[in-house]
């Protein structure tokens, strides 16, 4: 009945045991307590909760903010951008469109206060109407508000491609996808020191050459 008895066990002993054996099971497991919510059902969930998803993109994002500078850069890009083999580069994918994905990183990137974009877009993309792209006018134009301020410079697509090309092998750049379905619509933003502008540094140099 009980396998841990050892059977050298003498009898006035196995009695004792025996005895004991029904108080035993009899007494009361011990369970941790549920936490419980306080207020009629307060879970403690803020009202207008962010998604898990879009805490956790943007916290990787500032997370790599932190680490990047000068001579990085962030891509916010539309669902068609390739995985690249490239060692130095990291990918984040946001199931957003990319005019609001692009806000938040531009805010970021203001609230970090050590680096500032230059954008880089495709050519292509002031060539496109709504009557071959549906939509894309629109995106065109909440983007070029977003970007407004910064240095926005345009190049082929192949161009834009091959500065990559050359950046990533020195540098991190860090990918966030988007569910963007428009074609040449990708924003390449090249960081650059907030504190020290290129005026700064042109300056330095033709003091350091006197």
């Amino acid at each position: 009945m009980y396998p841990f008895v050892h059977r050298t066990l003498r009898a006035p002993s196995l009695m004792i045991l025996l005895m004991l054996m029904p108080h035993v099971a009899a007494l009361p497991q011990s369970r941790s307590p549920l936490p419980e919510h306080s207020g009629g059902g307060n879970t403690g969930v803020s009202s207008d909760p962010v998604p898990v998803a879009e805490q956790s993109w943007k916290a990787a994002v500032e997370q790599k903010l932190d680490l990047m500078g000068h001579r990085n850069w962030i891509l916010v890009v539309d669902k068609a951008f390739p995985e690249q083999s490239s060692p130095g580069m990291t990918y984040v994918y946001v199931d957003q469109g990319l005019v609001p994905v692009l806000e938040e990183v531009l805010g970021m990137v203001a609230a970090g206060g050590h680096v500032s974009p230059v954008a880089y877009r495709d050519l292509e993309l002031n060539y496109l109407s709504d009557k071959e792209v549906p939509g894309i006018e629109s995106l065109r134009s909440e983007s070029d508000r977003l970007l407004s301020g910064h240095p926005v410079r345009f190049l082929l697509h192949e161009e834009v491609f091959s500065l990559l090309d050359e950046s990533s092998s020195l540098f991190t750049t860090l990918v966030i996808k988007t569910n963007c379905t428009l074609p040449y619509t990708s924003v390449f933003l090249q960081l650059d020191c907030a504190y020290w502008s290129p005026e700064d540094e042109k300056a330095l140099r033709e003091r350091m050459d006197q």
